[in-house]
């Protein structure tokens, strides 16, 4: 199974991860994020960062999710490459341990500057198969 796919959008740029549960659906979007802004696959877990969260509805939860990381990416100069997320969906609350390091030009790809994470076109699929969309603001 596909972990995540890119959206084409004017503009912006989207896309689909899916996962065997919802928790795993908000770890591929998080991996997919990182992977339009650098490839996440050359980030060390040098370093781990514990995020908690909680929102009114799982679109909700899934914007501040992403948008803590593109807050630590924008204001630490951190990436993250591996995402353990544990949701409540009833208590719509999120418990994550990221990992990654400092993006270091020498290392890490350049890819696309994420300005913002949107609700345009934003869907939560919380049955199977789980999935989540998003649109970011490039």
């Amino acid at each position: 199974m596909k972990t995540y796919e890119l959206i084409d959008h004017t503009a912006d740029v989207g896309l689909k991860a899916y996962g065997k549960n919802l928790s795993e659906a908000f770890q591929n979007a998080a991996k997919g994020m990182f992977d339009i802004v650098t490839d996440s696959s050359e980030i060390e877990s040098v370093g781990q960062y514990d995020i908690d969260l909680e929102a009114a509805d799982l679109e909700q939860l899934l914007v501040d999710f992403l948008s803590e990381l593109l807050f630590l990416n924008s204001a630490q100069n951190l990436v993250f490459g591996f995402f353990k997320v544990e949701l409540d969906e009833n208590k719509k609350s999120l418990s994550a341990r990221v990992f990654g390091e400092k993006f270091n030009i020498s290392k890490h790809k350049i890819g696309d500057e994420i300005k913002a994470v949107t609700y345009h076109m934003l869907e939560v699929k919380n049955k199977k198969p789980y999935s989540v969309q998003v649109l970011f603001d490039i």
